[in-house]
């Protein structure tokens, strides 16, 4: 009888471990049910403070909120390593301290790269999203981190992060390039959009409305809230309530919100409208890019037309100049505060637009490969016909003006491209097929 209660006594007991290691298998990782992370701030004179992680005994959690601590202990890891701070250091007198959203991406890599060339302090922010091959994200980040920029793995609805990432660095200005991008891929994932694009940019702006001072704010919007005017050039006074695209109307969003978190809270905001950027580094959706990979692989580039044959046109700005922009507006922007902080946006372009099938004659040349080309007609998902940015108002406030030609910019990018696919397309880009 002795035997049998022990025997079911080790029975019991087996089964309750085998069901412990279940559910630690479950919540793919032991350490965060039985620790919690807390944060103390250690204040740095002079500058912001940094996070400490204190490890203490805290009950054990659910799945789901384990997993959840897994995503948050990874930016509070990266924050508390000295690189985040370092990396938030000016290395100039005087130099701003810059958090630029969307370091991951094309525009915001080569702005927080020349930011922090010229001395200002940078930290990154990046969701690593797999709108296209992220592989390429990666390498931007590498190359950044090369130049003493860090990039926090936070998405940009977490107000945890974005808290704790002012807390360290205790920003002056805010470059805000984070988005999803691409018209066409809207139609098929349009919730994305709303939640990047516009709640996003409503988080970000929670957090700096309650920093003191508050940080000015530099935004991307985009050439694409003209939407079907047909009045060109585009002029800032234009009409921007036709977007022909969920794209343009979540960046026309940005542009409303924006004046109303400058009406109520003081925020001092500027949006830049850009228009078709290229260059090294860029996004494979895009046509410069998907071009030449369509060109290496000797498959179709599909051009496509208006009404009647027309070719499509479009203001082709080279990132330099865009990022020259960025640049200028951070420069010129004025404090935040409740009575007068400065609501600006600008056409940020080339003026200089040329037909499609001209970026194919020039990529036919510098890659020494001819393109198959197919005409098509533009099916509906958004695009529109023509973009021809008027820069006046740029040119005349902040001193822009866009120096890179149409074909050197073309050559410095299938130089760029040619290099980083040396031995040829990875396997991610040779599958990647742009919506």
């Amino acid at each position: 009888m002795g035997g049998s209660v022990v025997a079911m006594m080790k029975l019991l007991l087996a089964c309750i471990f085998l069901r412990m290691a279940y559910a630690m298998s479950e919540a793919e990782a032991f350490w965060p049910w039985q620790f919690g992370v807390s944060q103390t701030l250690e204040q740095e004179e002079g500058f912001g403070a940094h996070y400490m992680l204190q490890v203490q005994s805290a009950p054990m959690r659910s799945t789901r909120q384990s997993r959840q601590d897994v995503e948050e202990t990874q930016w509070l890891v990266q924050l508390r390593n000295p690189e985040a701070l370092e990396s938030c250091r000016p290395t100039k007198p005087g130099g701003k301290i810059v958090l630029v959203t969307g370091t991951g991406g094309f525009v915001g890599y080569h702005a927080a790269l020349a930011l922090r060339r010229r001395g200002d302090g940078v930290l990154g922010l990046d969701n690593f999203n797999s709108y296209y091959p992220v592989n390429l994200k990666r390498a931007r980040e590498a190359s950044l981190k090369d130049e003493g920029v860090i990039t926090l793995e936070a998405d940009l609805n977490d107000d945890s992060a974005l808290s704790a990432a002012f807390d360290l660095c205790n920003f002056t200005h805010v470059l805000n390039l984070a988005a999803q991008a691409g018209v066409r891929y809207a139609t098929k994932d349009p919730g994305s959009y709303i939640k990047s694009n516009v709640a996003g940019f409503v988080k970000l702006l929670e957090v700096v409305k309650l920093r003191e001072p508050m940080p000015r704010v530099v935004y991307a919007s985009s050439s694409s809230v003209y939407g079907m005017n047909t009045k060109v050039p585009f002029s800032e006074s234009d009409p921007v309530d036709l977007p022909a695209s969920l794209y343009a109307a979540t960046k026309r969003e940005d542009e409303l919100l924006a004046v109303t978190y400058n009406h109520i809270y003081g925020i001092a905001m500027t949006g830049l409208r850009f228009f078709t950027v290229y260059g090294p580094f860029g996004r494979p959706d895009m046509a410069m890019f998907a071009f030449s990979n369509k060109i290496m692989k000797g498959e179709p580039v599909e051009i496509f037309q208006g009404p009647g044959g027309s070719e499509l046109e479009r203001d082709f700005t080279y990132i330099d100049d865009i990022v020259q922009g960025c640049l200028a507006a951070i420069d010129h922007i004025g404090p935040s505060n409740k009575s007068t902080a400065p609501l600006k946006v600008y056409n940020i372009g080339n003026s200089h637009p040329e037909n499609v099938t001209y970026i194919v004659d020039l990529l036919d040349e510098f890659l020494g490969k001819k393109a198959v080309r197919k005409y098509k007609p533009m099916p509906p998902t958004g695009d529109v016909l023509r973009t021809n940015a008027n820069t006046s108002l740029a040119q005349q406030e902040l001193g822009y003006k866009p120096s890179t030609s149409l074909r050197n910019g073309v050559r410095k990018f299938v130089n760029w491209y040619q290099e980083f696919y040396r031995d040829g397309l990875d396997a991610g880009m040779m599958s990647y097929q742009p919506l």
